[in-house]
């Protein structure tokens, strides 16, 4: 390795002095550090903007949550950059690095011992009377649901060709694996292995005593037509890009040709993350 990214969500960061001491310890170790264009030029970070690193890296360290390593992931997806979430909120289920254990396992990421696990992303796009109008890449989820208004919505639902069922309901989450200990678990849906490559389908909230959740092979697509009439409806992107629907609009989401990196160093099984985020949410 000659080359780590560093993206830091500010907020959780609690300034830039953390990033300081971090770039002098990989620095006296031999290894460049880059960062993103927005921190060379000054510009505050929260979150995750568009990423635009000064050159290649070999590895991108995420520091923030799951929010902070999920718009890395979007945006590094066509180039399968390998991503090491370092946790600093509170449940960081994507994560593998808190901070008390952080520089004895950075020790062991230089010394090459650690393992990259991929994770299955979905592939969504929007088409408009035809035509295709939006396409988006997402690691969690992809959910159409609408606004804040307290009115269910309609939503005509197929598995490839076949028609399915018309849901009425608060939405739908389409959820990979790695998504379904996120949203869709807390709308009832089933946990499942990362290992696997599934898309698991959700209705929220459905008004129907035998809308279930159920699961698609990574082969198969599923196509939701929107057949409620309001400007707030929207599909939106891991939680995080929101895109506004039409009635009549058919999102389709499959696989996704591209996967996300995800670099581990601790070596826990999912069951055992499973097992401590899980403990650690109910507290």
């Amino acid at each position: 390795m000659k080359r780590i990214g560093l993206v830091v969500n500010y907020r959780k960061a609690r300034g830039g002095r953390f990033l300081d001491i971090l770039k002098g310890w990989f620095e006296q170790r031999g290894i460049s550090v880059v960062l993103p264009r927005y921190i060379e030029t000054g510009e505050p970070s929260y979150g995750c903007p568009l990423l635009e690193f000064t050159e290649d890296v070999d590895i991108i360290m995420s520091l923030g949550g799951d929010g902070t390593l999920l718009g890395v992931a979007r945006q590094v997806a066509e180039k399968g950059t390998p991503i090491l979430g370092v946790n600093l909120g509170q449940l960081g289920f994507l994560t593998d690095l808190e901070m008390p254990d952080l520089y004895p396992s950075l020790e062991k990421l230089l010394k090459g011992d650690y393992k990259i696990e991929p994770r299955m992303m979905l592939a969504a796009e929007v088409l408009r009377e035809g035509s295709r109008v939006a396409n988006f890449v997402a690691l969690n989820d992809v959910v159409i649901n609408k606004g804040p208004i307290s009115r269910i919505i309609r939503l005509e639902t197929y598995v490839g060709n076949d028609y399915l069922a018309t849901y009425r309901a608060d939405g739908i989450i389409i959820a990979s694996p790695t998504g379904s200990t996120a949203y869709s678990l807390s709308a009832g849906g089933p946990i499942v292995n990362p290992e696997l490559e599934v898309m698991i389908v959700t209705p929220i909230c459905p008004h129907s005593l035998y809308a279930r959740p159920f699961i698609l092979s990574h082969n198969q697509e599923i196509r939701v037509v929107l057949k409620s009439d309001s400007p707030e409806n929207m599909v939106t992107i891991d939680g995080q890009i929101g895109y506004p629907l039409q009635k009549n609009d058919c999102v389709i989401i499959r696989k996704a040709a591209v996967y996300t990196n995800l670099v581990k160093v601790k070596g826990r099984s999912f069951s055992e993350v499973l097992r401590l985020k899980m403990r650690e949410g109910n507290r």
